[in-house]
């Protein structure tokens, strides 16, 4: 690109019938509001004038700051007010296919669109209300462009707050934006980037699909509470089943953390694999490498648990189980389930573990004021209900092979996000560009 282009803020790519075209222009963020609609970028209500008691069973629907999602509107969190609260609160009204950015939270400027369930609204104190003036601006791009990377770091840069970021509607409102001169480019590119997310969400949603698919065989392909046998079978399987607690078909252990850590910590080849909460990857059941090792004088003070092992957390997320496919050291946040019985189809265990039953007697029992957690008492008291070896390898295989699924889906949206990524990053003019 040469200096000329570069001071025109022209992209790298370009739609053809605009490449001999003007460059794009500067601007702010409050210039793309429409100045012909009262409050047409404007933030929510203060605290003291939507409180807990404004709440009612039903009216008019508060945007919470947990439904605004990174560019998707999160529906589940539902509380409500009185049309005569709204009316009170007006100027703090948003309505279907407005923009709503956050003024807070991970990350902080995230924004998505208001959906048409309901026919206003009123925004949380953290919330911006954004109509765009579409006589001069594609809604549309510019809701793009307010969730892009670089508009996402100059509104990380003018943040404050050093846990959680904040940042404020008259800051916001001066942040740089950059747009194609011509409304047909702006609609241009947002078609082409709405066809992507399109694509996008047909593929997240098949991935909830599988997932709902899987959590349904969980359900029924195990014996519910105080049930011998599943809801459902394999045809030609009719043998009962057995329930043995765990600490009976294996055995029980907790891991170590050799203190202080960093001491044993190396990076010599000869060093033990060292296993911490955050080197698993909690879409896998499969553990296959660590991030660091420790020193062979660690092993006195830690826990060796072999390929094959099972490993699940004790404290916070507890109860998830991973299946080890090297062999590691695990620290004291582990409890190790090894030496299982030969009758027991590794898979098979990893699934029952996984399985609501298990998961609800894990909740139920989990001890702590604050943070809970499992001791291995409690895990060696969990009932393991099987049938026999035939019958657990096929439940494995089919939950096996629904989980391949949903990896190879999870793989196609990261695929289709990191092809949005690449395209945004060469239809919009480089960030440093911007700034200068």
């Amino acid at each position: 690109m040469s200096k000329k282009d570069k001071k025109e803020l022209v992209p790298d790519l370009r739609f053809s019938e605009f490449k001999k075209t003007e460059g794009w222009a500067k601007t702010k963020l409050i210039n793309v509001a429409d100045k012909n609609i009262k409050w047409s970028f404007i933030g929510g209500p203060f605290g003291s004038n939507l409180k807990s008691s404004d709440y009612v069973s039903k009216g008019v629907r508060i945007i919470q700051l947990q439904n605004i999602g990174d560019a998707e509107f999160k529906d589940k969190y539902q509380i409500f007010t009185s049309e005569e609260k709204a009316d009170e609160l007006l100027s703090n009204n948003i309505y279907p296919g407005d923009i709503i950015l956050s003024k807070m939270g991970d990350p902080v400027g995230r924004a998505c669109l208001i959906p048409d369930a309901h026919p206003r609204y009123v925004m949380c104190s953290d919330g911006i209300r954004l109509v765009v003036d579409k006589s001069k601006f594609s809604k549309y791009f510019i809701y793009i462009l307010i969730n892009s990377d670089w508009f996402r770091a100059s509104v990380e840069a003018s943040a404050t707050g050093s846990t959680r970021k904040r940042i404020g509607l008259d800051v916001l409102k001066k942040l740089p934006l950059v747009v194609p001169k011509k409304i047909e480019e702006q609609q241009k590119i947002a078609d082409c980037l709405s066809s992507l997310d399109e694509l996008i969400t047909a593929h997240v949603q098949k991935h909830e699909e599988l997932q709902s698919y899987k959590k349904g065989l969980m359900q029924n392909l195990f014996p519910a509470e105080d049930e011998a046998l599943p809801a459902l079978r394999f045809s030609g399987l009719h043998k009962s089943w057995k329930t043995k607690e765990l600490g009976r078909i294996s055995k029980i252990l907790r891991g170590g953390s050799p203190r202080p850590i960093d001491e044993y910590i190396t990076s010599e080849p000869s060093g033990l694999n060292w296993l911490k909460i955050a080197d698993v990857n909690k879409k896998s059941k499969y553990v296959v490498s660590t991030k660091e090792k420790v020193l062979v004088t660690a092993l006195s003070k830690t826990r060796v648990v072999n390929k094959g092992d099972l490993i699940m957390s004790n404290s916070m997320s507890f109860g998830r189980p991973y299946i080890l496919k090297i062999k590691s050291c695990i620290h004291d946040g582990w409890i190790a389930i090894t030496e299982i019985n030969e009758k027991i189809y590794r898979d098979y265990l990893y699934y029952v573990i996984l399985s609501p039953t298990s998961q609800s007697y894990f909740l139920n029992n989990a001890a702590g004021s604050g943070v809970l957690n499992l001791n291995a008492d409690i895990i060696k008291l969990l009932p393991i209900p099987f049938p026999d070896h035939v019958e657990q390898k096929k439940i494995a295989d089919l939950l096996s092979s629904v989980d391949d699924l949903i990896a190879v889906q999870g793989e196609k949206i990261e695929d289709l996000k990191s092809h949005k990524k690449g395209l945004m990053q060469q239809l919009f003019p480089a960030m440093d560009e911007v700034i200068t």
